[in-house]
C-alpha cells in the first residue's frame, strides 16, 4: 500500500517538471498523510496543480463521515470495484511526490524506509479523484418563506492512489507499492487510463533507505524525517 509520502521539491522545479502551475502557495510535505489536502493534477485541468483531500469519497456516497475513504485502489480491480470504476473511467489524476514511505517488519517492530527514484527527482503516482456534493439540507424557509434551501454546500474533491505488485526494492518492505508512472506515460494515464501502465516501476531505478520512526506519527512533518538513520537491529 501507500500510506505516507513526501513532496518537498521546490515549487518552481515541480511546475517545470510537470508543465503545470500551482493554485496557491504549496507547503513542503515531509510526511503527507491521509485526510490532508495535497497536490495533484487532474484530467479535468492538466495544466494546473490543485490540492485535493487524500481519501476518496465516491460521488454516490450519502454522507461524508460514513464514507469508507479508501486511500489506495488495487490496480487489479480498479475497473470493476464500485468505489473506483467510475473514477477510473472518467476522473484520473497524477499524485505528485518525491518519495514514499514503507515499513519493514523487524522482529516485534517496524522500521520505516523512504523510497525514492535514484536521482531523488519528483515523480507522479497514478491516482483517481472524485467530486462529492454534500446532500442539500433545508436550513430555513428562505427569503420568500417557500421552503427552498438557504444554500448549497461546496463540493469536496478527494483522491486515492493506485497500487500494484511491488518491484524488488519495495518487495523487501511490503507486498504492495504505489504505481509510479514513467514520465512519458503521465499524460497517457490522464488521457485514457491505459491499464497497461499499472505496473511496478523498474527496481533498478529506485532506492530505499531507513528513516526515523518519528514518521509513524502523522503530526510530525519536518526535514529530519527524510534523513537516513541506522536501521533497527
Amino acid at each position: 500500500m501507500c500510506g505516507r509520502y513526501t513532496l518537498f521539491t521546490p515549487p518552481a522545479d515541480i511546475e517545470e517538471r510537470f508543465d503545470a502551475s500551482f493554485e496557491g502557495s504549496p507547503q513542503p510535505r515531509y510526511n503527507a498523510a491521509p485526510s490532508q489536502s495535497l497536490p495533484v493534477i487532474t484530467n479535468d485541468a492538466p495544466e494546473t496543480i490543485d490540492t485535493l483531500e487524500w481519501g476518496l469519497i465516491p460521488h454516490w456516497a450519502d454522507d461524508r463521515s460514513d464514507a469508507n475513504r479508501p486511500i489506495n485502489a488495487r490496480a487489479e480491480t480498479v475497473a470493476e470495484k464500485r468505489s473506483f470504476r467510475d473514477a477510473y473511467r472518467n476522473r484520473r489524476c497524477l499524485v505528485l511526490a518525491d518519495g514514499f514511505y514503507e515499513w519493514q517488519e523487524t522482529g516485534g517492530s517496524k522500521q520505516p524506509y523512504r523510497v525514492t527514484l535514484d536521482g531523488g527527482e519528483p515523480f507522479a503516482m497514478a491516482g483517481l479523484w472524485e467530486r462529492w456534493q454534500p446532500p442539500q439540507k433545508q436550513t430555513g424557509l428562505g427569503e420568500f418563506g417557500d421552503g427552498r434551501p438557504d444554500g448549497e454546500a461546496d463540493p469536496v474533491e478527494t483522491f486515492t492512489i493506485v497500487t500494484t505488485e511491488p518491484n524488488a526494492v519495495v518487495g523487501e518492505l511490503h507486498h504492495r507499492m504505489a504505481v509510479v508512472l514513467q514520465g512519458e506515460d503521465e499524460r497517457r494515464w490522464l488521457d485514457d487510463g491505459d491499464a497497461e501502465l499499472l505496473q511496478p516501476y523498474p527496481d533498478d531505478e529506485m532506492t530505499a533507505y531507513p528513516v526515523s520512526t518519528a514518521v509513524n506519527d502523522p503530526s510530525n512533518d519536518s526535514p529530519e524525517l527524510v534523513e537516513e538513520v541506522d536501521a533497527a537491529a
